[in-house]
């Protein structure tokens, strides 16, 4: 992941273009129209073996002629002559090119996956990026780069478009421009052989001209890099994405509940909900959303998934419409407290609706609008308001407008997002322009307006994900990865691809998920023999690897009691089986005991691995009628139980869950417990390739799995790490360490984790306000939870903290913390370290930073920096000790740099593609 040189991409000071044609209405000639009428004020050369100019601008026979080294290239020649240009142009240093020509492998064409491999190959010495090939080019308005062959050119403005099919460009240019909506950046990614979503995202992150990014896309090519890259950058500003090829699933045979119910797109609703972003299914409603997120407040709050709405409105009509969208949206109506609706009452005529939506009638005025709206702003049970007017012979539509832009300038209730929506066309266009004037969104329509209150909803809660604070970990009993890993080896040297029920349900009980006892057998009249002795009913399933679904071929049978029933059912249930399935192989039958919970619900929680994003987690409504139900959530491993609470919100079955009528509320924390084990699982156990848990029941007396299947694999690259599958990178267990202190006393050092949030916070209150002042370069009083979220929710991938405790189980009262910050390209990082103020000078902090200096060296980090106040001459002298060089900054600080590495990118660069 690098956005090395992207910036010759973006901010060129000189372009050559090659390939630019005068034959009227070639690309080429397009090209060079593009290029040379776009106003950029840079030299722009073209380099043409027959031509003396193009577009009246002197031409160049060849790459090595040009007068001075283009940082930027344009390249639309035969696809078997891009190579040679490419290495041409490295050479000369110029360190970005952008390939509109086709040919490289496009449709699985080997020979053109040989010239894409060649461009490679021919970028990497030099380290010249490359965007395309097979694009419709990019453009930068701002400096009036338009290296396209689009018949638009984008206006300028704040909004980043990248997209991997030109010709989405091109219809985005159409529809954007006679709405005056404007760009800052447009680029379109084609082939995406080096310049990536990952690389851009990390880009546009932070770039200052770019207000929100918005992406079409139909694959991502490298998961963790994608989701890095993502999670940065919607911590920043919003990302709002659309997805092509939603039903483009592909006919995949499947072998469980979870791989049938774990389609392509709703694993993509997983991923970008996981990174922050909001998901969109249109241009339009990309357009509109960017806007909305941009007007409102999109403070973030627990993801409830409530989304309720108050709406005012002068149309009895509008507010059914309304109310109409809310609910198809999965929206709510937000119910008017007492105190509101007597507030409502004194204010309002009495004919007005007396709840939600709140009509104040038709010949409303703009003081009628007013009263109304300071009352639903101070509506707790709400968690946005919908103001509505349609055009009256009676009433202003613009004193209405008036009187909503006087409100909220007015009101405290400053992150209580207020939406508009005034219907009509003439009557209401002064109305519309004044909330843009005033920033506050308008639409045209009420369910305009619902879809921009639910897209607001669906980021917030996104949001809210990324950014979470959880509460410390509950008792989280720490798994016998021994006695699962003695499960697993020998079914894989048997080269077997499932495991036998009873190693299943070894492996998920050597996790800490509760699983209902079962014994194995071989025989009916062993079965028989089981059931005497475990007493009572029980339930009698045939034990074959080459089963999955024993029940549907009369593999299972319920209720039995007594020896004799249970090996009569068992010799009737071999010859069913055997005339059902006769090449199966049938290794017994387990016996187990009946599971009494008439009030519980049956659940799902699975795994299935994605080629593209790993492994993917499932929970959903269970039993044998699953796949019929279909009311599943996904989300991507690792969890931790408010991941696991939120993704179990979005079925339905969570409300069951949360009792009804004479049920009483279901164990949901120790459903969410299970939930966190299984990513667990599959973060510890790469050769676990799917799982099927079903059914789990859970009720008030707590949870139990009846039922567990586990597909399994040899590792495809024993070599890897374990967790190299995974889109995001667990907590890294194995930088857990012992350290012996100079006293001869052991601390006890780990990666910090989301759940020491709470113990941060109280670690950071007992800090000397001189120590948070050195540390920090300012007086902080407390840590927000924003800036806990941002301290203690790590990619792993990019960033570590390493936390100093007493000992191993000393709760999350840490030492101190040291933290490395990497940039996208590895070649330098950011430290930080503070230790405890009662602590100081034990030789702690000295520790914590030979720990990071190590793990930088083994990430391949080549130089290590930070910046020190030129007063803390203690944290000066421990550089010094460590080999840091210090240089005067201004300002009072110092910077001090520790160089491990030459150049550590030079050989990670393209690495993931050559």
């Amino acid at each position: 992941m690098t956005i090395r040189n992207l910036d010759a991409l973006f901010e060129p000071k000189s372009i050559a273009v090659v390939g630019a044609s005068r034959r009227p209405g070639s690309l080429g000639s397009v090209l060079a129209r593009n290029l040379f009428n776009g106003g950029f004020q840079g030299p722009i050369m073209p380099v043409h073996p027959r031509h003396e100019a193009i577009e009246g601008v002197l031409a160049y026979p060849s790459v090595e002629a040009l007068p001075q080294t283009p940082d930027l290239a344009v390249i639309a020649t035969p696809p078997d002559s891009v190579a040679e240009l490419i290495a041409a142009f490295g050479k000369r240093g110029t360190r970005a090119a952008v390939v509109i020509t086709a040919g490289f492998g496009e449709g699985g064409d080997g020979q053109g996956a040989e010239r894409r491999q060649a461009i490679l190959d021919a970028a990497k010495p030099n380290l010249l990026r490359v965007v395309g090939p097979n694009c419709l080019g990019m453009m930068v308005p701002g400096i009036g780069l338009d290296a396209s062959f689009s018949h638009v050119a984008p206006l300028p403005g704040n909004l980043a478009f990248v997209t991997q099919s030109g010709a989405m460009v091109t219809a985005m240019l159409d529809w954007a421009t006679p709405r005056g909506i404007g760009f800052s950046k447009v680029v379109s990614l084609g082939d995406k052989a080096d310049v990536d979503f990952g690389d851009l995202l990390d880009y546009l992150a932070m770039d200052v001209q770019t207000r929100a990014i918005l992406l079409y896309i139909e694959s991502v090519a490298h998961a963790r890099k994608f989701l890095s890259a993502a999670r940065i950058a919607a911590r920043n500003k919003p990302v709002i994405v659309v997805k092509g090829g939603r039903h483009a699933e592909g006919a995949k045979a499947v072998a469980s509940h979870t791989g049938a119910l774990a389609g392509a797109d709703a694993v993509y609703n997983a991923v970008f909900a996981r990174a922050g972003m909001l998901r969109v299914y249109s241009l339009e409603e990309l357009f509109d959303a960017a806007e909305t997120l941009s007007r409102l407040s999109v403070a973030r709050r627990h993801p409830d998934g409530r989304a309720r709405l108050a709406i005012l409105t002068n149309g009895g009509g509008l507010g059914i419409l309304a109310t109409d969208a809310l609910i198809d949206h999965g929206g709510k109506l937000a119910e008017l407290s007492a105190s509101t609706k007597a507030a409502l009452d004194a204010c309002l005529p009495v004919t007005w609706s007396g709840g939600n939506p709140v009509d104040i009638i038709g010949d409303a005025p703009g003081v009628r609008y007013r009263a109304a709206l300071e009352v639903l702003l101070q509506e707790r049970e709400a968690d946005a308001t919908l103001v509505m007017h349609c055009p009256t012979a009676v009433a202003s539509a613009t004193e209405a407008a008036k009187a909503v832009v006087e409100t909220l300038g007015a009101t405290a209730a400053k992150d209580r997002p207020v939406l508009a929506a005034w219907v009509g066309d003439q009557a209401v266009e002064e109305a519309r322009r004044l909330f843009a004037r005033h920033g506050i969104a308008s639409y045209e329509t009420p369910e305009q307006a619902v879809q921009g209150f639910m897209h607001l909803e669906n980021y917030r809660r996104n949001q809210a994900l990324l950014m979470r604070v959880p509460h410390p970990e509950r008792d989280v009993v720490e798994p016998d990865r021994a006695a699962a890993r003695a499960v697993l080896e020998p079914a894989l040297a048997e080269g077997r691809e499932w495991l036998s029920e009873a190693e299943a349900k070894a492996l998920m009980q050597a996790y800490g998920i509760p699983v209902v006892a079962t014994q194995v057998v071989a025989s009916p009249a062993e079965a028989g023999a089981a059931a005497a002795a475990l007493g009572g009913p029980v339930a009698l399933k045939i034990l074959s690897r080459d089963l999955t679904h024993k029940s549907d071929l009369g593999g299972v049978a319920l209720d039995l009691e007594g020896e004799a029933a249970v090996t009569a059912a068992a010799e009737a249930m071999l010859q069913r089986i055997a005339a059902a399935a006769p090449h199966a192989k049938l290794e017994g039958f387990t016996v187990q005991t009946m599971c009494r919970r008439p009030r519980a619900e049956e659940l799902i929680l699975g795994v299935v691995d994605d080629p593209q994003f790993g492994p993917v987690m499932l929970f959903g409504h269970g039993g044998t009628a699953v796949e019929v139900i279909a009311d599943k959530a996904l989300a991507l491993p690792p969890l931790d139980p408010m991941l696991a609470e939120a993704m179990m919100a979005e079925t339905n079955v969570y409300r069951l869950l949360q009792g009804y009528r004479d049920r009483p509320p279901a164990a949901i924390k120790e459903v969410a417990d299970c939930l966190v084990r299984l990513s667990q699982v599959v973060s510890d156990m790469p050769e676990i390739t799917e799982v099927d848990v079903n059914p789990l029941l859970a009720d008030a007396e707590g949870v139990i799995a009846l039922d567990a299947r586990v597909r399994i694999a040899a590792r495809r690259d024993p070599l890897a790490a374990p967790t190299a599958r995974l889109a995001i990178r667990p907590y890294p267990r194995e930088l857990e360490q012992t350290v012996a202190m100079p006293d001869g006393t052991e601390i006890f050092i780990r990666p910090l984790r989301p759940t020491d949030a709470a113990g941060l916070r109280h670690a950071f209150r007992q800090l000397d306000p001189e120590d948070v002042r050195m540390r920090f370069f300012a007086t902080i009083k407390d840590l927000s939870d924003d800036m806990l979220a941002r301290l203690t929710q790590l990619d792993y991938d990019r960033e570590m903290a390493l936390a100093a405790f007493t000992s191993q189980d000393s709760g999350h009262q840490g030492l101190g913390v040291v933290r490395l910050a990497a940039d996208p390209d590895n070649r330098r990082a950011e430290f930080a370290v503070l230790v405890r103020s009662d602590i100081k000078r034990q030789g702690v902090g000295s520790v914590l930073m030979e720990a990071i200096l190590d793990y930088a060296r083994e990430r391949g980090i080549g130089e290590i920096c930070g910046s020190v106040l030129a007063e803390n001459a203690a944290m000066l002298a421990l550089c010094r000790k460590l080999g840091f060089a210090a240089t005067p900054a201004g300002e009072g600080t110092v910077a001090v740099r520790l160089q491990l590495l030459e150049d550590p990118a030079l050989p990670r660069l393209h690495s993931q593609r050559s």
